[in-house]
């Protein structure tokens, strides 16, 4: 079933964002069942890109997150940001180069890089294919499990947030061998490992460009995040295959979900600067079918981010 969304707005400054936090779990009726002693923050650093370029999970999101639980639940809490290695980013350069590093010290919590973890392949069948993840073992056991994603656009599968976070957290590098069964490894991995809250980072969101949208956004359920999401980014939910996956294999339903707060998205949706045809993965693919044949007609070089794998 699905779950209430609730949406706030924010301001940029530490204490503000603090108290949109503590909003925005009063409206999702968020209440830990067990008392709290580990709660592991998954952010998204996806690469080296500061937080104000939108492709990052903000610091001050993280601090504002860290300092409402321990208001609330008690100051003993032990927190880990966590984060795993990437194709082309590692996480060590990304705690250090993104003000992690800065943040862990001022708020004396751990930094941890998924990919060091305990590690147990784990396989699960979506859409009648077998699918394997390598998984950090010491997600399953932590009390709280909080997902941060951004609120972006992404050319392979429409949007990027909730569910697609989640996948940044299989401890194998070269995530790229999911590449072409991305909208079901999405969809895989978040059978495996469910985050007990969701609170997006929307403060600065990403379209066809960054846009500060000073949105903050939760939910107990990650697909209802994701539902509610696309529509602010300007597309149809139904038409995004994750998700239409993820309501077949019953990881997602409709019935539940419920706005709170902010309920006009169509607010945040005129705001944000919408996918064009120059942003979509149509002109991309043609872009690298040109540089393909330049290639082969000239007989020059690639850089190698530019190469297809």
């Amino acid at each position: 079933m699905g779950d209430v969304v609730g949406l706030v707005r924010t301001h940029s400054s530490g204490e503000d964002i603090k108290e949109a936090v503590g909003k925005v779990l009063d409206l999702i009726d968020f209440k830990p069942k067990e008392p709290i002693r580990s709660v592991d923050i998954k952010v998204n650093l996806c690469y080296y890109w500061h937080a104000s370029t939108g492709y990052t999970t903000d610091p001050r999101i993280v601090g504002g997150i860290i300092d409402c639980l321990r208001e609330r639940y008690g100051k003993d809490i032990r927190f880990r940001i966590v984060e795993a290695d990437g194709t082309a980013m590692r996480t060590k350069y990304a705690f250090l180069m993104l003000g992690y590093e800065e943040l862990a010290k001022r708020k004396n919590v751990e930094l941890f890089n998924l990919s060091q973890d305990e590690i147990r392949e784990e396989k699960v069948c979506v859409n009648g294919r077998e699918i394997a993840f390598q998984i950090p073992q010491s997600l399953l056991k932590s009390d709280l499990f909080i997902n941060v994603p951004k609120l972006k656009i992404m050319r392979e599968t429409k949007i990027t947030c909730a569910l697609k976070n989640i996948y940044g957290c299989i401890a194998y590098p070269r995530k790229i061998i999911y590449h072409s069964i991305l909208n079901e490894a999405i969809v895989g991995i978040n059978k495996i490992l469910r985050p007990n809250l969701t609170i997006v980072d929307g403060i600065v969101a990403l379209g066809r460009c960054p846009i500060k949208l000073c949105l903050i956004m939760a939910s107990k359920d990650a697909f209802s995040i994701d539902w509610i999401a696309s529509q602010i980014m300007g597309f149809n939910p139904s038409k995004v295959k994750f998700l239409k996956i993820a309501i077949k294999e019953k990881l997602g339903n409709l019935s539940g979900i419920e706005i709170r707060g902010e309920e006009d998205i169509d607010f945040f949706r005129r705001l944000f600067p919408k996918e064009n045809f120059f942003s979509s993965k149509t002109w991309w693919t043609l872009q690298f079918r040109a540089l393909t044949l330049y290639k082969k007609i000239s007989g020059d070089i690639l850089p190698p981010f530019l190469e297809r794998n």
